[in-house]
């Protein structure tokens, strides 16, 4: 592992780095009490199943921001916490506070009711939060699958917005009309186009539960975009968050902080944990963040695992490393113990981090754009073959049932991440062992030292029966 530098010699947010968009995406924000179906609405609208959808009241914590089409532009939709939530961990002010950053930056509000449960106190509240806001709000009220009989659509009017729009978000039922209204609301002047270019690089944002990641993420946005609290297990969703910086897109995906299997209570947080991983999956570059406070444990190598396994360029971030300056730890001494401890990825660059101070935030970003670099990376086969040859002088495979195996050739088949198929005279020749070794030559000589390389094996056919093992 290499290390990269040292933040105590920085000073925080001396020059921030300036976040920037030519054309910002207009913002459509779901408000409204706890479980009246915002988040089953952020999906219908997109499409998807983005939000974490549960019966449970005050799920969704953190605004999960989605960009998407509708009205043919690109639009941001943001769902919230429950305004009133009851929060059994107590971030019931922090909650709110996110609910009212998105009111302010929000173009469209959509104010969600449950036509079946009928006007509550809730809704008085939010309809008071709402008021100096009211030109920009749309009435909702959902779930209208059942019988018109049921629904208690009349006593909103009182609520002070109008006759609400009747919908079922889970049946889809009233979108369209929604989208209309919509439309009459977004700003005039320079818009989206219908689709959005894909970023240039997206990070996903990984570890164990309290390592620092919803920090990490508010220092590089330098805005308070994540719930941040020391409770275990604040973000619940993996939340993607886009933003510009020096004309390059990004993409950012917080994820829910990874417990041990056993720890994992309910629905919401396995699926919390199963988003989590599918963010490794989609994610150009993993950022892999440690608490360097405390020891590397075995959560912390199954995390290492899941981040190998897709084969995707990680960094790792030894973050709160202004508590371990303070205590005389070195760089290079604990660049050495993470060898020792995640054996697996000896080729990750390592980053020193104060999330919590904001210091070497922007290296992370330097280095993923590096790695993504690396992972780009298209080489001629001519030159794969003279790495081929030398590493092949160097080691053969070891004899099985009295037979070597032998490369006739090889060539770069994929790039992101890089793959390599070796053509060979038997498969069955080759152990798990050397296909590592050859890895390991790859990155010593091409240019991608820093990532994960694939390396694929493929028989040379001559007769149907030449892959047959055993044979002689």
């Amino acid at each position: 592992m290499n290390e990269i530098d040292d933040p105590a010699p920085e000073t925080p947010h001396d020059q921030p780095a300036e976040v920037q968009g030519a054309v910002r995406a207009p913002v459509i924000a779901i408000v409204g009490r706890p479980n009246v179906g915002k988040s089953t609405l952020l999906n219908s609208l997109v499409g998807g199943r983005i939000a974490i959808v549960e019966d449970t009241p005050g799920v969704t914590r953190d605004r999960v921001g989605v960009l998407c089409t509708l009205c043919d532009r690109t639009v941001e939709i943001v769902d919230t916490g429950g305004v009133g939530i009851v929060d059994r961990q107590g971030l019931d002010e922090d909650v709110e506070g996110q609910v009212d950053a998105a009111v302010q930056a929000a173009d469209v509000i959509l104010f969600i009711v449950d036509a079946r449960e009928g006007r509550a106190p809730l809704d008085d509240r939010v309809a008071q939060l709402l008021r100096l806001e009211a030109d920009r709000v749309i009435l909702l009220a959902n779930k209208v699958e059942s019988e018109r009989i049921g629904w208690n659509v009349p006593e909103f009017q009182g609520l002070g917005y109008g006759e609400p729009l009747v919908i079922s978000a889970k049946e889809k039922i009233g979108l369209g009309d929604l989208e209309e209204r919509i439309e009459k609301l977004l700003p005039e002047g320079p818009t989206t186009p219908a689709r959005l270019a894909p970023p240039d690089l997206k990070l996903a944002v990984i570890g164990r539960v309290n390592a620092g990641k919803s920090t990490f993420v508010n220092a590089m946005l330098q805005a308070d975009r994540m719930i941040v609290s020391e409770i275990p297990g604040t973000t619940r969703d993996s939340v993607d968050i886009r933003f510009e910086r020096d004309g390059e897109s990004y993409v950012v995906i917080d994820t829910a902080g990874i417990r041990k299997e056993r720890a994992v209570h309910g629905s919401v947080e396995f699926y919390a944990q199963r988003r989590a991983e599918k963010a490794m999956r989609r994610a150009d570059v993993t950022v892999f963040m440690l608490d360097s406070s405390v020891d590397v444990g075995r959560l912390d190598r199954q995390i290492a695992g899941y981040a190998a396994k897709y084969y995707r360029p990680i960094v790792i971030v030894a973050n709160k490393w202004d508590i371990c300056a303070a205590e005389g730890l070195g760089t290079e001494e604990f660049t050495k113990y993470l060898d020792e401890v995640l054996s697996g990825l000896p080729y990750a660059p390592v980053v020193f981090t104060s999330a919590l101070e904001g210091r070497n935030v922007e290296k992370v970003l330097d280095v993923a754009r590096s790695l993504h670099e690396q992972a780009s990376t298209r080489v001629g086969t001519a030159e794969i073959n003279k790495v081929v040859e030398a590493a092949y002088a160097m080691r053969k495979p070891r004899p099985r049932q009295g037979r070597i195996g032998r490369i006739y050739y090889a060539s770069q088949v994929e790039i992101c991440p890089p793959t390599i198929t070796l053509f060979v005279n038997d498969t069955y020749l080759f152990r798990p062992d050397y296909l590592r070794f050859m890895a390991n030559r790859f990155r010593e000589a091409l240019p991608m030292p820093e990532i994960p390389i694939r390396v694929f094996l493929k028989t040379r056919d001559r007769s149907p029966s030449k892959n047959l093992r055993g044979q002689k």
